[in-house]
């Protein structure tokens, strides 16, 4: 997961800021794309992405005994100038019992507004590498060849980049690039799904696992005084950027115009699984109980779907594509518990 897809901060104490749960629990799926050996020439990409009204792919049905859940599936990123007709969808919204989130992460503490404010400098040293090395110091010649590449295709001259951590910066870069490609991340499906939910008054079930500190100032004071493990991030980011953009553009493209077909057919690697595994391997995050946020927020959207078919005649939910796709996926895992589904 996008990023996107799928960290919600609550309070002034997010406490890990965007760095150990920027990644840890993207939605993930498919095998990461090896990085090439050799710097590769970066091609001339055209954002040859739809734009105007798209219908959107169609809902899968999940039953059992009369009961329905509706799944939409979901991909990041999709084309910046498209509109969804979400008709059916709110439609869909506006008969049902429930509508369960996609699984997420929630950090909080049990601090006050004041010492939550005090966080924010520490926040922002921990986007930083430690003892304020430039980039170009702390990854390899040849990751930092390829970097200065792809930077100063999407990024231009941008200084402020070259202070941050290897997972940072890759992030940073991933957003310029989809950007150039006329691509955008999030803003689509999430604000229609939850407009629609409070217009017809109908509950939003989280599926979250939630993480709560002790001492969120100590625990970011060790993050910025840290290494992480983040070069495998930093590597593979990059590797998605140079080899996977003609994917991301075809699969936002079948997405908007419900070509389940083609989505069925393209590939879904995604970076974020190694930057997740790169973080989940670190003593801090094994120590905060990082290194199962996946399983343990996929088993509570299981459990929230269970309790909406055995209560609700309609609910509604969306999740990545990727997992109504996946052999392993959420979706598989409502199948061998027995649920009748038809695809769309």
């Amino acid at each position: 997961m996008t990023l996107s897809q799928s960290v919600r901060r609550r309070g002034q104490a997010w406490a890990v800021a965007g760095v150990l749960c920027l990644v840890a629990v993207g939605k993930l799926a498919g095998a990461q794309p090896a990085a090439p050996t050799s710097g590769p020439a970066i091609r001339d990409l055209e954002a040859l992405v739809v734009s105007g009204t798209r219908p959107g792919p169609g809902m899968w049905k999940v039953s059992k005994g009369g009961h329905v859940l509706h799944i939409l599936g979901t991909v990041s990123p999709l084309p910046r100038r498209m509109d969804w007709n979400s008709a059916d969808v709110e439609a869909v919204i506006a008969r049902s019992q429930a509508v369960i989130e996609a699984p997420y992460v929630a950090v909080n503490s049990d601090i006050g507004m004041f010492r939550g404010l005090a966080l924010v400098p520490a926040m922002l040293r921990a986007r930083n590498n430690p003892a304020k090395r430039p980039l170009r110091d702390v990854v390899s010649a040849d990751l930092y060849a390829r970097w200065q590449l792809l930077k100063a295709r999407y990024m231009g001259h941008d200084r402020g980049v070259e202070k941050r951590r290897p997972l940072v910066a890759a992030q940073e870069l991933y957003e310029a690039a989809l950007k150039k490609s006329g691509l955008r991340m999030g803003g689509v499906v999430t604000p229609v799904v939850r407009r629609a939910a409070r217009d017809a008054g109908v509950p939003l079930v989280e599926s979250k696992v939630a993480l709560t500190l002790e001492d969120p100032k100590a625990v970011l004071k060790e993050l910025n005084d840290s290494d992480l493990a983040d070069r495998e991030c930093f590597a593979g980011t990059m590797a998605r950027i140079e080899t996977d953009l003609d994917n991301m553009r075809a699969r936002a493209n079948a997405w908007a115009d419900g070509d389940l077909e083609a989505l069925g057919a393209l590939p879904y690697d995604d970076h974020y699984r190694t930057c997740m595994e790169a973080l989940t391997a670190s003593a801090l995050a094994r120590r905060l109980g990082f290194n199962d946020l996946r399983a343990r927020a996929d088993q509570a959207w299981l459990a929230n779907a269970d309790k909406a078919l055995a209560e609700n005649p309609v609910s509604f939910a969306a999740l990545p594509m990727s997992q109504l796709l996946a052999e392993d996926g959420l979706l598989a895992q409502l199948r061998e518990r027995g649920y009748e589904i038809q695809a769309p």
